[in-house]
């Protein structure tokens, strides 16, 4: 009680010299001391030390477990998700992905493979899906569309549903091709409900022993499927991240001709100072400073990680118009230190492109490093019309040491420069 008296008087003294009366100052100390008694006592100290010994030990011996239970604790939340997704990766850990004839309603894993929880999709019901896992378990996993159909109940499988476990990619492994099946919902929808009615009419379906593929032809709509990069994007809306690829797998052409490094590279090695990243855009907040200027905070995942950056007004206006949920870009990196030990860093984003545009963009220039004229003789095979592109050639062997330029300029694309670059010939676009 000494000791306490000993602080009751030193806090009230100290505040007391901020000009507060001794009241006020007594007052502020009534207030905290109750809270003391309980906060920082043994007790409070020692259950959360024992939780922290229990859940490091689970993560440590039983990683996928203990990752499985903590995601399905936190099923509906998908940025939480996104975080447990990340860790799963970062682990080695073999996902598998949403998958209406291998996955459950909840996460789970096998101690070889972890499976990825139907119920955490958006919009898919956790007693309905539940209800969808139940029936495969019982009778064997779905062979059609239409055999998925004849077997759930319509009260499990509403529009919204179906949407959200074809965007994931629930039903791949039945039909790849996810605009067609998406597309084709109301016909499910109707069917489904046909085949409730027949059976609670108990009325005999005189075509339905055809064949189940057959009838899916039926039922599902002759369309091309979304290209890649929408594939994802609408990927990303059921499950809140990207699962099955990463929209910048489409890009990796280009990262060298624009000295693209990841995120955590740029981010850790402090004798980097300025650099490109390319990174797929998963949220923007736009928010205002004190002064009511506009800023924003992005947060963004590129091949290694999620992070966030911040940009400012100038480069925020400039850029409104590609920086959309779901997109890829590039943008240059600027970092400053403020501390003797690198512990305060500052990064700023100085320019933002859009990477659809750049890989679209014509090639102007391209400079071949060159070691000999048989690598010579193989680019002149590869491209041989003239086009828009100016070629420049360094060759450096034995006896040559030349630089030169082509007189007619050359018909270049791509997809010849990453013929030629897989040859282990230099190409350096200008």
């Amino acid at each position: 009680f000494q000791a306490e008296d000993g602080i009751r008087d030193t806090s009230v003294t100290g505040v007391q010299t901020c000009a507060l009366p001794i009241y006020v100052a007594a007052g502020i100390f009534l207030k905290i001391e109750p809270f003391a008694e309980y906060g920082f006592n043994k007790s409070h100290a020692a259950a959360y030390a024992i939780i922290s010994y229990q859940t490091a030990y689970l993560k440590t011996y039983y990683p996928k477990e203990f990752i499985a239970a903590s995601m399905t604790m936190d099923i509906s939340n998908q940025n939480k998700l996104s975080e447990f997704y990340e860790e799963l990766k970062r682990l080695k850990i073999k996902i598998v992905r949403p998958d209406i004839n291998e996955c459950y309603a909840d996460f789970r894993t096998d101690g070889e493979k972890f499976y990825y929880a139907l119920g955490a999709i958006k919009a898919v019901g956790y007693e309905a899906v539940s209800n969808i896992v139940e029936e495969r378990i019982l009778n064997g996993k779905f062979n059609s569309i239409n055999d998925f159909l004849k077997r759930v109940n319509p009260k499990d499988i509403n529009k919204l549903q179906l949407e959200g476990l074809v965007k994931a990619g629930a039903f791949d492994n039945i039909n790849l091709n996810r605009q067609s099946l998406f597309n084709s919902i109301p016909n499910f929808i109707t069917k489904s409900k046909n085949i409730y009615e027949n059976k609670s009419a108990n009325q005999i379906d005189l075509f339905g022993e055809n064949n189940t593929q057959d009838q899916d032809n039926e039922l599902i709509m002759k369309i091309k499927d979304w290209k890649f990069e929408e594939r994802l994007s609408k990927e990303f809306e059921s499950v809140g991240f990207f699962i099955s690829d990463h929209p910048l797998n489409q890009f990796k052409e280009i990262f060298e001709d624009y000295n693209i490094k990841d995120y955590l590279s740029f981010n850790n090695d402090n004798e980097i100072i300025n650099s490109n990243i390319a990174a797929t855009l998963l949220k923007i907040q736009e928010r205002k400073t004190a002064k009511g200027n506009p800023y924003a905070v992005l947060k963004l995942t590129d091949l290694t990680s999620v992070f966030e950056l911040f940009i400012f007004s100038e480069v925020l206006e400039k850029n409104r118009e590609i920086l959309k949920e779901g997109s890829s870009i590039i943008l240059t990196l600027a970092k400053s230190v403020s501390d003797e030990e690198n512990r305060f860093k500052r990064i700023n984003v100085q320019k933002i492109a859009s990477l659809s545009e750049l890989i679209n963009k014509p090639i102007e220039e391209v400079l071949f490093n060159l070691k000999s004229l048989e690598e010579l003789n193989e680019i002149s095979k590869i491209i041989p019309n003239d086009g828009n592109t100016v070629v420049k050639i360094k060759l450096r062997d034995q006896n040559n040491e030349l630089d030169f330029t082509l007189k007619n300029k050359r018909n270049i694309d791509r997809k010849m420069l990453n013929i030629i670059r897989n040859k282990e010939i230099s190409a350096i676009i200008r």
